[in-house]
Order: C-alpha cells, then sequence, then structure tokens
C-alpha cells in the first residue's frame, strides 16, 4: 500500500517506516539496455557464457543499475500529495553488499529517518533504502537517498 503524506508531515517525521514494494525481476534485456546506456559493457554483466564460468555462475546486474530502479520503487511505496517541486538532493553510505543475478527478484525496504524543514519552505528528508534479493538473506544495497521537496502553491 501507498503511503500518502503532505509536505508538512515529512517535515515532522521520525522513523517513518515506509514497507516494501513489490518484487521486481531483473532480466538480461533490461542489463544489456542499461550497459548500452552507460557504455559498461564488462563481460560479468553481459556476456552468459562467458559469466557461466565467473565467479557467479552467470551474469550479474549493475550495482548502478540496482541504485537507479529506487526512485520508481519509492514511487510505490510513497506519495506527497502535495507536492510542487523537488529533486534528488544526493546519496548518502550507498554499498553494493551483495551481486544480483540475472532473472533475480528485488525489491525496496524503506523507512524515513528524519525530515527538517528548510529556511527557504522546502523539506529536507532522508530515506533509508535496502535492496533486498528474493531469497537471499544479504541484501543488493544499504544506502540513505536525500530528497528536497516543497508544497504546491
Amino acid at each position: 500500500m501507498t503511503l500518502e503524506i503532505t509536505v508538512a508531515e515529512l517535515a515532522e517525521a521520525k522513523d517513518l517506516d515506509l514497507g516494501s514494494s513489490p518484487w521486481r525481476r531483473l532480466e538480461q534485456t533490461r542489463i544489456d539496455t542499461f550497459a548500452d546506456a552507460t557504455d559498461d559493457h564488462q563481460w560479468i554483466h553481459v556476456d552468459p557464457e562467458r559469466a557461466a564460468d565467473g565467479p557467479f555462475g552467470g551474469t550479474i546486474a549493475h550495482g548502478y543499475l540496482t541504485l537507479s530502479l529506487v526512485p520508481s520503487m519509492l514511487k510505490q511505496l510513497m506519495t506527497i500529495t502535495d507536492h510542487g517541486r523537488g529533486t534528488n538532493y544526493g546519496l548518502e553510505k550507498v554499498r553494493f553488499t551483495a551481486p544480483v543475478p540475472v532473472d533475480a527478484e528485488i525489491r525496496l525496504s524503506a523507512s524515513i529517518p528524519e525530515g527538517t524543514r528548510r529556511p527557504d519552505g522546502g523539506v529536507q528528508y532522508r530515506v533509508a533504502l535496502t535492496i533486498e534479493i528474493n531469497g537471499q538473506e544479504r541484501p543488493a544495497m544499504v544506502g540513505e537517498s536525500v530528497y528536497l521537496t516543497y508544497a504546491a502553491g
């Protein structure tokens, strides 16, 4: 279920659990498309035949591909109902802690440790991120994203 929250409520948020997004499969086609978009054609990502003999027994998703899916998965967890404008302000402590094998399912588990009101009327808030891999104990990625949002009007 998607949490609906206002900018004012975000400013007061503390230790707000957003839950987990639905599982999403990372297929070779998506990995190849990401490789094309980023010019990162390392064999461990795009050569299934060679990767079969590699350290993971097959291709794996790029860490940055996993990270790039955070905004779309976060939209499934939270909607700011009076959002007028905003920006991705940055990242903190991002670590790629386990490889994501081709055809694995991942999901985002997230929480908001805190939100703070800014003098310019905006709200800056952090989102603690964990990308889980279905069936694996160790997450694929952990970190925090920082966002800045302003109410409409």
